[in-house]
């Protein structure tokens, strides 16, 4: 039985493919395959169920990976004992969102962990929709997702981090512009721009309208935040944002938000994880995330990030 081995089980593991495995240890799907192969004929029970599109642990491959997660992590340990420098965690996080506009939130987030932690690559990238985030989470491609939306799954594991508000947006020459608040009278009268439906926003936004019995009169719909601000400054149509995402030009004076009278528009951010176990870099980075739920919750009211230490 060998270390390498005993690597690329645990890492075909948490992505659920030996492709994806294989990109992440550097080698070739087939190398990959040989290492889980004789590993299974050296411990003389199959570790994993072969799917067209996924694999998945057996009963045993279960049993096994908790022991080897151990006997890594130990390990890893141990070659951290040299120096303070060798202890800190390195590797890859991939992290992912639904929307483009959650750079704006997460920027003095991820700034602050690879200043803190330059051994672990950090990457982050925009999906389509929450629903795709979740996909990916669960078929490997990324070790950490972020969803503003309900999710239902027992294979995910989903920590809250804080609540999101929506307002409405308006141009700063707008008649609702200077309003203490807006109710769903007159929010009717407006023309609005929106996000496509599927996104996280839209179903917010869709789920007030309904209660509110209000048909929004809809201009157009896109998924680019800086489209529909811009579009919005130019006196179009009026939109329901975060108030982060319009901090900048709310303070510039180029567009105002409103508060909405009645039921709060408001969502729950949280930090999803697969139920598989993680890399130590990504233990790290989750671990990060949830530590500063105060500073990203200061952050979703508009409030401006505080600087780098």
């Amino acid at each position: 039985m060998e270390l390498t081995q005993l690597r690329a089980f645990r890492t075909v593991a948490e992505t659920q493919s030996f492709t994806r495995a294989a990109e992440r240890l550097n080698l070739t799907q087939s190398a990959v395959s040989r290492q889980i192969g004789a590993l299974e004929h050296e411990l003389g029970e199959p570790l994993f169920v072969r799917g067209r599109r996924v694999v998945r642990l057996t009963g045993f491959g279960e049993k096994t990976l908790s022991q080897v997660g151990r006997i890594l992590d130990d390990l890893d340990g141990l070659a951290g004992q040299g120096s303070a420098a060798s202890s800190a965690p390195t590797g890859q996080v991939h992290a992912a969102a639904a929307t483009q506009a959650f750079v704006y939130l997460f920027a003095p987030l991820f700034q602050s962990f690879m200043r803190e932690h330059p051994g672990i690559l950090l990457s982050f990238r925009t999906t389509p929709s929450t629903d795709q985030t979740l996909v990916d989470i669960l078929d490997g491609a990324v070790d950490v997702g972020f969803a503003s939306r309900p999710v239902v799954a027992p294979s995910l594991q989903v920590t809250p981090l804080f609540e999101d508000r929506l307002w409405l947006v308006t141009g700063a020459e707008h008649p609702l512009a200077k309003a203490a608040s807006a109710d769903a009278a007159e929010i009717a009268r407006e023309r609005f721009i929106l996000f496509e439906r599927g996104a996280s926003i839209r179903v917010a936004t869709d789920a007030f309208f309904a209660k509110a019995k209000v048909v929004p009169a809809t201009v157009l719909e896109s998924n680019d935040t800086f489209f529909i601000k811009l579009m919005v400054r130019q006196g179009v149509g009026v939109s329901l944002l975060p108030a982060w995402a319009v901090r900048e030009e709310v303070e510039a004076g180029t567009l105002a938000r409103v508060p909405v009278e009645g039921e709060p528009l408001s969502r729950v951010v949280q930090l999803v994880t697969s139920g598989r176990p993680l890399s130590a870099a990504a233990r790290c980075f989750v671990e990060f995330t949830v530590a500063r739920r105060d500073e990203l919750q200061a952050l979703a009211r508009g409030n401006p990030s505080p600087s780098p230490a």
